[in-house]
């Protein structure tokens, strides 16, 4: 099986030619799901789909879809309720059969999860099952067709225990682990946000390598992983002055940094700014005496790409398009992937 490459676009990503041909799925973010288990489906990328597929007859194109604003419970009470589960699972058919998707992904952040500013239910595991199951149906019942199911899931402990990993993993075509925000606004700890590895003397030994093998580990198949890589950054501020600024505490989480195009041009190793690379987590990071930013370069997608090969996963994706407009970590996974399918 060839590895996949798969890009999350927003409505700010704007697909060209090379990048369809380098690409093998892409995860349009986002449809909406509301309450009553129809789904807002309409999206920029909608009008250009059979201009994607012209350019790259073989990619597969998704519709991704979280909670409708404004309802931050929908995924919890859709997937609680029989006949709104159905028509959650008619509605995913439609996309396929009218609106010209290959499928659907769900990013539900996160089921049984009420600290990420969304309502939830302890239920919600047990439910997410039914809900994938009778979606899983619905597709299957489309003719002519064999459309995709997947999901985003949270690389760590807590979503192993809120998701029922070996049910889902039945009905799934493939699971995107989001080895990304490892560290983020809840960690008021500088390091790294998605490093391949552990550092020692992180106190939180999270890594894209430890969520992998923890979702192996609770009966997800290999074939069906892909590990997340970041086109954006994640940066501390007023962080010590030790250490390079790496695994110092401060008064605050990680809030989103630079994307790519942005970290290139101005702070890569520029305007006070030095390039580090920590060779034990296989990871970069910036500091200025003050601000420690933390990103994925082109040095450390192809370290991901070669685990990818060695280790036997399903492939690798990214968020997000539009924090790249060179192409150069497209680029630079289309490469590490396809070289290492040769081997």
């Amino acid at each position: 099986m060839s590895k996949y490459i798969l890009g999350y676009a927003a409505e700010g990503a704007r697909i060209t030619q090379e990048d369809a041909e380098k690409l093998t799925h892409i995860c349009v973010a986002f449809g909406k799901l509301r309450m009553d288990g129809t789904i807002l489906w309409d999206h920029p990328i909608h009008e250009h789909l059979e201009e994607i597929r012209g350019w790259n007859p073989e990619i597969r194109i998704l519709l991704s879809l979280v909670n409708n604003s404004g309802e931050n419970n929908a995924f919890t009470t859709v997937c609680a309720d029989p006949h709104l589960r159905q028509v959650f699972a008619e509605s995913c058919a439609e996309l396929v059969t009218k609106h010209g998707y290959d499928g659907v992904d769900l990013d539900w952040e996160y089921p049984c999860v009420p600290s990420n500013f969304q309502d939830s239910s302890p239920m919600d595991r047990d439910n997410f099952t039914e809900t994938l199951r009778a979606i899983r149906r619905a597709l299957d019942a489309v003719p002519g067709k064999k459309p995709l199911l997947s999901i985003a899931a949270g690389a760590d402990v807590y979503y192993a225990a809120s998701v029922d990993l070996p049910a889902v993993s039945e009905v799934l075509d493939f699971i995107n682990l989001m080895t990304y925000d490892l560290k983020c606004g809840f960690h008021a700890l500088s390091g790294h946000h998605t490093q391949l590895y552990s550092s020692t003397g992180d106190y939180f030994r999270n890594s894209c390598d430890q969520a992998l093998r923890l979702f192996v580990a609770n009966g997800v198949p290999k074939e069906k992983l892909l590990m997340g890589c970041a086109f954006y950054s994640r940066k501390w501020e007023n962080v010590p002055n030790r250490n390079h600024g790496f695994l110092q505490l401060t008064k605050s989480g990680g809030g989103y940094g630079p994307h790519w195009d942005d970290l290139e041009e101005n702070y890569l190793n520029r305007n006070g700014f030095t390039c580090y690379w920590d060779e034990e987590a296989k990871a970069p990071f910036l500091f200025d005496g003050s601000t420690f930013i933390s990103f994925d370069d082109p040095r450390s997608l192809k370290e991901k790409c070669d685990y990818v090969n060695r280790e036997g996963y399903a492939g690798i994706f990214y968020w997000e398009h539009h924090c790249d407009t060179t192409g150069k970590l497209l680029d630079t996974l289309y490469q590490g992937i396809r070289q290492g399918e040769g081997k």
